[in-house]
């Protein structure tokens, strides 16, 4: 090629042409250095014919400066990457960014220095040393990251480094992984995994595009099922992408796949380190990675000679992306899954009403697993009205569910205690005036967090110490803690079970893989009898001694009019309760509520799953919503409200009149500030038959705005605040 077509890493520039100097190879996905003015630009080849862009004379081309030393983009991630772009309305070069993941692993191989501690007996302690040496214990990196990690300054470890307290390693930055060994700890599968692991294994062998949805009871062994195609993969010397919804499960399916394969597989997520991250990409590309466990941006990794992918955990929602590109991980999946051709497993015990609708249409192959392993037996599921069986005054769990609690720290079994909601309160008022914490840069209360005595924003992170006296009209010892988070049932259980040992899971306790990990040991050596958590300990964890879950608050999730608000409960209900009686002892779960009557109530306590689909089914149909119909958000923001108001009502004010697609609004969103941004939002919902996409570009192409105010397009949002 003597003229190229890149495209390069700026959304506002998109696409240009380079002549390509002679002596240099370029081939379709090759990742160049260019010039652009003075600085230097990374960008893709792409075929010219795919991507328009303004024609330039040859005479005015100039040269490419460098290839990279990376493999190419290769075609089929190159067609994942446009239809991605196309589908969610999201620029072509944010997509392609994703696959780089690392663009230190770009530059080729090499050595590093690192560092790690020496085991010395430092001669002068400081807190802050004191602090670093047992936070760096067993981990090995850069002095930044350590930094990181011990939360201390460089100048702290470099002066260790000097005492003798750390030492430096040279590591090779491409040293291979160790190889997993399918043949390492072969499971005995009962005849349904069995049959179920043989209909994966057919589908590995046959190289073909084939997707699945394994429909199993939790317990059921979904995930031993899958290894097997997992399994079969690596002996055909290919790569396999598995995708967990959560860094916080990480730990525990590490733990399983090393017992199944011996090795533990290739990390990647956002908590990598950099030379982590750099490691991963190049085997990846390389194809010496065999299995990668990562988080959603894993999906977009220039995979060398990819042979499968399962999405475990398939329903949970975030698997969809809320800012930048906001895609849904699950239904990319199945698309680079039909793209590279090959078969996809998504795997759920309950599974997305738009997964399931796909199933029933012979879209996907449902594979079903009724029954726990082993012989164990599904929870008995108990509702407590809390209307006729209330709690105790200034307390929130009621004398049914604090019986049952007794009971199995008596018999030496593990408890669980759910509720959604992270902290101690969820707002902190004045009882003297009234006075009522808000974030100043959202519209959100300020929630308390009693074990490090702040009040913090959970949308933008947003901090403060809980104050002596109102700041409103001074008053001292007037505040009050209004509703229940994680914090307060923990200390409730202190104050009714005092010699019970607890556990608090929630994304602020188990920020790291290794408090992860200490959690589930402790949990597992029956040194943990009540374990108080969020979402977090709603699924992956197997704990053969906990034999109780109480649900504190089932209508939390029921609250603010979310489409669906209804099958989000019902998953997080029946994946918490799944805990349950998983060993040989059977499980009870109690699950306090105001709203008995409710659908998503009501199935759960008549374990009636099928009831609940088809109800929700029909409400969907009704509404013409997903997957019926489809739905599209348009959120307009700015830090000025009058200028995000007013681009918010010049895009309401030419909103197409069609048929086949109704537009609503535009309105303050929910959370109409955000980050110290003011937000206004229009819903679209549209038939199938629509050309939705399209009909939003051309709606928003000819548009202009002012530089404050950013348009973002949401398609199948899952969020609606």
């Amino acid at each position: 090629m003597q003229r190229v077509r890149l495209l390069v890493f700026n959304a506002a520039l998109g696409v240009l042409d380079y002549r390509v100097p002679e002596g240099m190879t370029i081939e379709f996905g090759s990742i160049v250095v260019a010039p652009l003015g003075p600085r230097q630009v990374l960008g893709i080849v792409w075929e010219a014919e795919r991507l328009s862009t303004q024609e330039v004379p040859e005479s005015k081309l100039r040269p490419l400066l460098g290839a990279m030393p990376a493999p190419p983009i290769s075609e089929r991630l190159r067609r994942l990457i446009e239809w991605t772009a196309d589908y969610y309305c999201a620029p072509l070069s944010s997509v392609a960014r994703m696959a780089l993941g690392s663009i230190s692993a770009l530059r080729g191989g090499g050595t590093t220095t690192e560092y790690r501690l020496t085991g010395a007996e430092p001669a002068r302690l400081t807190p802050q040393r004191a602090a670093a040496l047992d936070a760096l214990q067993g981990e090995q990196g850069s002095i930044r990251e350590l930094a990181e990690l011990a939360s201390v300054s460089d100048g702290v470890l470099r002066g260790m480094v000097g005492a003798g307290l750390l030492e430096a390693v040279t590591v090779d930055l491409d040293r291979p992984y160790p190889p997993a060994r399918p043949e390492f700890a072969q499971p005995t599968l009962s005849e349904l995994q069995q049959d179920a692991a043989d209909i994966f294994i057919d589908a590995v062998r046959a190289e073909k595009f084939a997707p699945f949805l394994l429909d199993g009871v939790t317990g059921s062994g979904k995930t031993e099922c899958y290894f097997e195609a997992v399994a079969e993969a690596l002996r055909r010397g290919r790569q396999v992408l598995v995708l967990l919804p959560e860094i916080a499960l990480t730990e525990n399916f590490l733990r399983r796949f090393e017992h199944r394969f011996g090795v533990p597989p290739i990390l990647w997520h956002s908590s990598l380190k950099s030379s982590e991250r750099r490691r991963a990409w190049r085997a990846i590309a390389g194809g010496t990675a065999q299995v990668v466990v990562g988080a959603r941006s894993a999906l977009f990794l220039p995979y060398a000679n990819l042979g499968l992918i399962v999405v475990d955990e398939a329903h949970e929602i975030s698997f969809k992306q809320d800012d930048g590109v906001r895609y849904n991980a699950r239904d990319v999946a199945v698309m680079r899954a039909k793209f590279e051709g090959l078969p996809v497993v998504l795997a759920s015990a309950t599974p997305a009403l738009e997964t399931m609708q796909l199933a029933e249409a012979g879209v996907y192959r449902k594979i079903d697993l009724p029954s726990r392993f082993g012989g164990a037996q599904l929870p008995d599921i108990r509702v407590l009205d809390l209307r006729e069986e209330a709690p105790e005054r200034g307390r929130w769990l009621a004398p049914k569910l604090v019986d049952a609690l007794k009971d199995r720290l008596a018999k030496g079994e593990q408890s669980l205690l759910f509720l959604n909601r992270r902290g101690y309160a969820p707002l902190t008022l004045c009882r003297n005036c009234g006075y009522r914490f808000q974030c100043p840069n959202c519209t959100a209360w300020l929630v308390e967090h009693r074990f490090s005595k702040r009040l913090a924003c959970h949308h933008c992170g947003h901090e403060t110490p809980v104050p002596e006296a109102c700041p409103e009209c001074g008053t001292g010892d007037c505040l009050v803690a209004c509703g229940p988070g994680v914090e307060r049932i923990a200390d409730e259980v202190a104050e009714i079970l005092p010699e019970a040992r607890t556990a608090l899971v929630t994304s602020d306790t188990m920020n790291s893989p290794h408090a992860v990990g200490e959690f589930v040991a402790m949990a597992e050596n029956k040194a943990v009898d009540v374990i108080i958590g969020t979402q977090l300990v709603t699924k992956g964890y197997h704990f053969p001694e906990l034999t109780l879950v109480g649900v504190v608050d089932a209508d939390l999730g029921l609250e603010g009019g979310d489409l669906r608000a209804g099958e989000r409960t019902y998953q997080q209900i029946a994946q918490v309760a799944g805990r349950a009686g998983r060993g040989e002892k059977p499980g009870e779960v109690l699950i306090q509520t105001r709203h008995p009557e409710a659908a998503v109530i009501a199935a759960l306590a008549n374990g009636d799953r099928d009831a609940f689909y088809a109800a929700e089914t029909e409400a969907r149909r009704d509404a013409g919503a997903p997957p019926f119909g489809r739905w599209a958000a348009i959120i307009v923001s700015s830090e000025d409200q009058s200028e995000a108001l007013s681009a918010a009502r010049a895009i309401g004010g030419t909103a197409p009149n069609l048929p086949d697609m109704l537009v609503l609004g535009p309105a303050p969103a929910p959370l109409s500030l955000l980050r110290g941004r003011h937000r206004f939002r229009l819903l679209i919902n549209a038939r199938r038959s629509a050309e939705l996409q399209k009909t939003i570009r051309e709606w928003l192409g000819p548009l202009e705005f002012p530089r404050g105010v950013r348009v973002n397009i949401d398609i199948d949002p899952y969020s609606f605040v």
